[in-house]
Protein backbone atom coordinates (compact mmCIF):
# COMPACT_ATOMS: atom_id res chain seq x y z
CA UNK A 1 0.00 0.00 0.00
CA UNK A 2 0.78 3.60 -0.84
CA UNK A 3 0.10 5.15 2.59
CA UNK A 4 0.29 2.51 5.70
CA UNK A 5 -2.21 5.19 7.60
CA UNK A 6 -5.16 4.20 5.10
CA UNK A 7 -5.25 0.75 7.38
CA UNK A 8 -5.04 1.93 10.68
CA UNK A 9 -7.40 -0.47 12.68
CA UNK A 10 -8.94 -0.10 16.14
CA UNK A 11 -9.74 -4.01 16.52
CA UNK A 12 -8.42 -6.73 14.61
CA UNK A 13 -11.68 -8.32 14.21
CA UNK A 14 -11.96 -5.52 11.69
CA UNK A 15 -10.32 -7.71 9.61
CA UNK A 16 -9.81 -11.09 10.90
CA UNK A 17 -12.24 -12.69 8.70
CA UNK A 18 -9.98 -12.20 5.62
CA UNK A 19 -7.26 -14.45 6.77
CA UNK A 20 -7.27 -18.53 7.45
CA UNK A 21 -3.72 -18.06 9.27
CA UNK A 22 -2.36 -15.50 11.72
CA UNK A 23 1.89 -15.61 11.96
CA UNK A 24 2.47 -13.83 15.45
CA UNK A 25 4.90 -12.58 16.53
CA UNK A 26 5.87 -12.87 20.50
CA UNK A 27 8.08 -10.27 21.88
CA UNK A 28 6.48 -6.77 21.82
CA UNK A 29 2.99 -8.60 20.59
CA UNK A 30 1.98 -10.68 22.76
CA UNK A 31 4.42 -10.14 25.81
CA UNK A 32 7.04 -7.06 26.75
CA UNK A 33 9.46 -9.37 28.08
CA UNK A 34 8.15 -9.14 31.83
CA UNK A 35 4.37 -9.76 31.57
CA UNK A 36 2.01 -10.95 28.67
CA UNK A 37 -0.43 -8.29 26.75
CA UNK A 38 -3.91 -9.39 27.83
CA UNK A 39 -5.57 -7.68 25.08
CA UNK A 40 -2.95 -9.10 22.26
CA UNK A 41 -3.78 -12.86 23.82
CA UNK A 42 -7.11 -12.63 23.63
CA UNK A 43 -7.23 -11.41 20.21
CA UNK A 44 -5.55 -14.20 18.89
CA UNK A 45 -7.52 -16.55 21.44
CA UNK A 46 -10.95 -15.57 19.67
CA UNK A 47 -8.82 -15.34 15.90
CA UNK A 48 -8.97 -18.81 16.60
CA UNK A 49 -12.06 -19.54 18.04
CA UNK A 50 -13.64 -18.32 15.07
CA UNK A 51 -11.92 -21.22 12.97
CA UNK A 52 -8.35 -19.26 12.33
CA UNK A 53 -5.15 -21.08 13.10
CA UNK A 54 -2.19 -19.34 14.56
CA UNK A 55 2.01 -19.59 14.75
CA UNK A 56 3.52 -17.70 17.16
CA UNK A 57 7.01 -16.77 15.21
CA UNK A 58 9.54 -15.66 17.33
CA UNK A 59 13.54 -14.83 16.51
CA UNK A 60 14.47 -16.22 20.29
CA UNK A 61 17.67 -18.02 19.74
CA UNK A 62 16.29 -20.80 21.55
CA UNK A 63 14.07 -24.58 20.82
CA UNK A 64 10.34 -23.38 20.91
CA UNK A 65 10.17 -25.55 23.91
CA UNK A 66 12.06 -22.75 25.59
CA UNK A 67 9.95 -20.11 24.36
CA UNK A 68 6.70 -21.82 25.69
CA UNK A 69 8.22 -22.53 28.90
CA UNK A 70 8.92 -18.51 29.15
CA UNK A 71 5.30 -17.84 28.01
CA UNK A 72 3.73 -20.32 30.86
CA UNK A 73 6.16 -18.11 33.21
CA UNK A 74 4.44 -14.53 31.71
CA UNK A 75 1.01 -15.89 32.12
CA UNK A 76 0.38 -16.36 28.39
CA UNK A 77 -2.29 -19.25 27.67
CA UNK A 78 -1.24 -22.04 26.01
CA UNK A 79 -4.49 -21.76 23.99
CA UNK A 80 -3.27 -18.79 22.17
CA UNK A 81 -1.44 -20.33 19.56
CA UNK A 82 -1.44 -23.76 17.34
CA UNK A 83 2.22 -24.29 17.30
CA UNK A 84 5.14 -22.49 17.63
CA UNK A 85 8.45 -21.42 15.37
CA UNK A 86 11.80 -20.18 16.56
CA UNK A 87 14.83 -19.16 15.27
CA UNK A 88 16.43 -21.48 17.44
CA UNK A 89 14.57 -24.12 15.48
CA UNK A 90 16.30 -22.57 12.73
CA UNK A 91 19.43 -22.81 13.81
CA UNK A 92 19.48 -26.08 15.10
CA UNK A 93 19.03 -27.26 12.31
CA UNK A 94 21.71 -25.25 10.18
CA UNK A 95 24.15 -26.40 12.97
CA UNK A 96 22.93 -30.35 12.08
CA UNK A 97 23.98 -29.47 8.54
CA UNK A 98 27.06 -28.34 9.45
CA UNK A 99 27.98 -31.26 11.51
CA UNK A 100 28.43 -29.34 15.02
CA UNK A 101 31.99 -29.45 15.23
CA UNK A 102 34.69 -26.53 15.90
CA UNK A 103 31.71 -24.34 17.22
CA UNK A 104 32.50 -20.82 18.79
CA UNK A 105 29.28 -19.75 20.93
CA UNK A 106 28.42 -16.08 20.76
CA UNK A 107 25.95 -15.61 23.38
CA UNK A 108 24.88 -16.17 27.13
CA UNK A 109 25.13 -19.01 28.83
CA UNK A 110 20.73 -19.22 29.14
CA UNK A 111 20.90 -19.49 25.37
CA UNK A 112 23.04 -22.56 25.39
CA UNK A 113 19.51 -24.93 25.03
CA UNK A 114 19.89 -23.95 21.37
CA UNK A 115 22.63 -26.83 21.45
CA UNK A 116 20.69 -29.66 23.82
CA UNK A 117 20.46 -32.99 22.13
CA UNK A 118 22.04 -32.19 18.87
CA UNK A 119 25.89 -32.67 18.21
CA UNK A 120 27.79 -30.03 19.11
CA UNK A 121 31.78 -29.47 20.01
CA UNK A 122 32.46 -26.28 20.95
CA UNK A 123 35.86 -23.87 19.89
CA UNK A 124 37.74 -21.18 21.11
CA UNK A 125 37.57 -18.08 19.17
CA UNK A 126 40.72 -18.84 17.46
CA UNK A 127 40.16 -22.09 16.23
CA UNK A 128 36.33 -22.11 15.15
CA UNK A 129 35.02 -22.88 11.99
CA UNK A 130 31.63 -21.93 12.87
CA UNK A 131 30.01 -18.84 15.13
CA UNK A 132 26.81 -19.53 16.03
CA UNK A 133 25.64 -15.79 17.71
CA UNK A 134 22.41 -15.93 19.79
CA UNK A 135 23.46 -12.75 21.54
CA UNK A 136 25.76 -10.27 23.52
CA UNK A 137 27.29 -11.85 26.45
CA UNK A 138 25.74 -9.29 29.29
CA UNK A 139 22.84 -7.37 27.04
CA UNK A 140 22.23 -4.98 30.04
CA UNK A 141 25.51 -3.24 29.83
CA UNK A 142 27.11 -4.21 26.36
CA UNK A 143 26.92 -2.81 23.56
CA UNK A 144 28.14 -3.79 19.97
CA UNK A 145 31.48 -2.28 20.23
CA UNK A 146 32.36 -3.98 22.82
CA UNK A 147 32.84 -6.80 20.67
CA UNK A 148 34.66 -5.22 17.78
CA UNK A 149 37.80 -7.16 18.09
CA UNK A 150 36.59 -10.41 18.31
CA UNK A 151 34.53 -9.92 15.13
CA UNK A 152 37.58 -8.22 13.65
CA UNK A 153 39.07 -11.76 14.12
CA UNK A 154 36.60 -14.17 13.13
CA UNK A 155 36.32 -11.91 9.90
CA UNK A 156 39.92 -12.09 9.29
CA UNK A 157 39.72 -16.30 8.87
CA UNK A 158 36.05 -15.68 6.78
CA UNK A 159 34.42 -17.54 9.70
CA UNK A 160 30.89 -18.22 9.10
CA UNK A 161 28.41 -16.77 11.68
CA UNK A 162 24.80 -18.49 12.64
CA UNK A 163 22.96 -15.55 13.64
CA UNK A 164 19.84 -17.57 15.52
CA UNK A 165 18.22 -13.81 16.43
CA UNK A 166 18.21 -11.58 13.70
CA UNK A 167 16.66 -8.53 15.78
CA UNK A 168 18.81 -5.57 16.40
CA UNK A 169 16.88 -4.69 19.28
CA UNK A 170 14.10 -5.96 21.58
CA UNK A 171 12.22 -4.25 24.02
CA UNK A 172 12.30 -5.59 27.80
CA UNK A 173 10.00 -3.53 29.91
CA UNK A 174 10.54 0.03 29.47
CA UNK A 175 14.10 -0.64 28.30
CA UNK A 176 15.67 -1.81 24.87
CA UNK A 177 18.70 -4.20 24.35
CA UNK A 178 21.00 -5.01 21.82
CA UNK A 179 19.91 -8.79 20.40
CA UNK A 180 22.48 -10.71 17.81
CA UNK A 181 21.35 -9.62 14.83
CA UNK A 182 23.46 -6.35 15.66
CA UNK A 183 26.56 -8.43 16.03
CA UNK A 184 25.59 -9.92 12.99
CA UNK A 185 24.63 -6.37 10.94
CA UNK A 186 28.04 -5.70 11.98
CA UNK A 187 30.19 -8.47 11.26
CA UNK A 188 28.35 -8.36 7.58
CA UNK A 189 29.60 -4.80 7.35
CA UNK A 190 33.49 -5.66 7.87
CA UNK A 191 32.96 -8.40 4.95
CA UNK A 192 32.12 -11.07 7.76
CA UNK A 193 29.57 -14.03 6.24
CA UNK A 194 26.37 -14.33 8.13
CA UNK A 195 23.13 -16.63 7.46
CA UNK A 196 20.22 -15.85 9.17
CA UNK A 197 18.14 -17.89 11.13
CA UNK A 198 15.01 -15.95 11.71
CA UNK A 199 12.42 -13.23 10.33
CA UNK A 200 12.88 -11.54 7.59
CA UNK A 201 14.18 -14.45 5.68
CA UNK A 202 12.26 -17.49 4.62
CA UNK A 203 13.72 -20.82 6.44
CA UNK A 204 11.68 -19.40 9.49
CA UNK A 205 8.23 -18.60 7.85
CA UNK A 206 8.74 -22.44 6.32
CA UNK A 207 9.33 -23.82 9.57
CA UNK A 208 6.29 -22.15 11.12
CA UNK A 209 3.77 -23.58 8.07
CA UNK A 210 5.34 -26.86 9.21
CA UNK A 211 4.40 -26.77 12.22
CA UNK A 212 0.48 -25.88 11.06
CA UNK A 213 0.97 -29.29 8.81
CA UNK A 214 1.19 -26.97 6.20
CA UNK A 215 4.08 -26.36 3.42
CA UNK A 216 4.52 -22.78 1.74
CA UNK A 217 3.44 -23.69 -2.34
CA UNK A 218 0.37 -25.03 -0.58
CA UNK A 219 -1.22 -22.30 0.75
CA UNK A 220 -2.61 -18.88 -0.56
CA UNK A 221 -0.62 -16.55 0.49
CA UNK A 222 -3.51 -13.66 0.64
CA UNK A 223 -5.01 -15.83 3.34
CA UNK A 224 -1.36 -15.58 5.74
CA UNK A 225 -1.16 -12.75 8.00
CA UNK A 226 2.18 -11.85 9.88
CA UNK A 227 1.50 -10.01 12.92
CA UNK A 228 4.62 -7.86 14.53
CA UNK A 229 6.39 -4.91 16.04
CA UNK A 230 9.33 -4.91 14.26
CA UNK A 231 9.48 -2.97 10.45
CA UNK A 232 12.70 -4.74 9.02
CA UNK A 233 11.36 -8.50 10.38
CA UNK A 234 8.15 -8.65 10.83
CA UNK A 235 6.71 -6.16 7.97
CA UNK A 236 9.79 -6.71 5.70
CA UNK A 237 9.72 -10.63 5.85
CA UNK A 238 5.62 -11.07 5.43
CA UNK A 239 5.64 -8.66 2.33
CA UNK A 240 8.55 -10.43 0.77
CA UNK A 241 6.74 -13.89 0.97
CA UNK A 242 3.77 -12.02 -0.11
CA UNK A 243 1.93 -12.39 3.02
CA UNK A 244 -0.63 -9.39 4.69
CA UNK A 245 1.45 -7.48 7.36
CA UNK A 246 -0.19 -6.09 10.58
CA UNK A 247 1.88 -3.96 11.97
CA UNK A 248 1.89 -3.12 16.04
CA UNK A 249 3.08 0.35 16.70
CA UNK A 250 3.75 0.17 20.55
CA UNK A 251 6.52 -2.18 20.80
CA UNK A 252 10.49 -1.76 19.69
CA UNK A 253 9.38 1.79 17.06
CA UNK A 254 6.85 3.36 19.85
CA UNK A 255 8.63 6.11 20.08
CA UNK A 256 8.55 7.02 16.47
CA UNK A 257 5.22 5.91 16.21
CA UNK A 258 2.77 6.13 19.15
CA UNK A 259 1.78 9.50 20.66
CA UNK A 260 -0.34 9.08 23.72
CA UNK A 261 -1.67 5.65 23.04
CA UNK A 262 -2.30 6.93 19.67
CA UNK A 263 -0.71 5.79 16.10
CA UNK A 264 1.10 8.65 14.99
CA UNK A 265 0.87 8.98 11.31
CA UNK A 266 3.59 11.61 10.49
CA UNK A 267 5.65 9.03 12.77
CA UNK A 268 4.58 5.90 10.92
CA UNK A 269 5.10 7.40 7.37
CA UNK A 270 8.63 8.52 8.53
CA UNK A 271 9.34 4.88 9.70
CA UNK A 272 8.08 3.01 6.82
CA UNK A 273 9.66 5.58 4.15
CA UNK A 274 11.58 3.85 1.85
CA UNK A 275 11.02 0.50 2.85
CA UNK A 276 7.57 -1.91 2.41
CA UNK A 277 5.14 -0.88 4.43
CA UNK A 278 2.53 -2.68 6.19
CA UNK A 279 -1.09 -3.81 5.39
CA UNK A 280 -2.55 -2.72 8.49
CA UNK A 281 -1.53 -0.70 11.51
CA UNK A 282 -2.88 -0.95 15.10
CA UNK A 283 -1.58 0.59 18.56
CA UNK A 284 -1.68 -2.53 20.59
CA UNK A 285 -3.38 -5.85 19.22
CA UNK A 286 -6.55 -6.19 20.55
CA UNK A 287 -9.92 -7.75 19.22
Amino acid sequence: MQDCTDGVLSHFREVADRYDIVLCDVWGVVHNGVAAWKEACEALQEFRTGGGRVALITNAPRPSAAVEAQLRALNVPDDVSDAIATSGDVTRDIIKAHGGKGIYHLGPKRDLGVFEGIRSEFSTLEEATLVVNTGLFDDEVETPADYEERLQALAARSVEMVCANPDIVVERGDTLLYCAGALAQRYEEIGGRVVWAGKPYPPIYEKALERLGLKAGEIDPSKVLAIGDSARTDVAGAIGLGYDALFVASGIHATETVREGIVDAEGLMRLFEGSSHPTQVMSRLRW
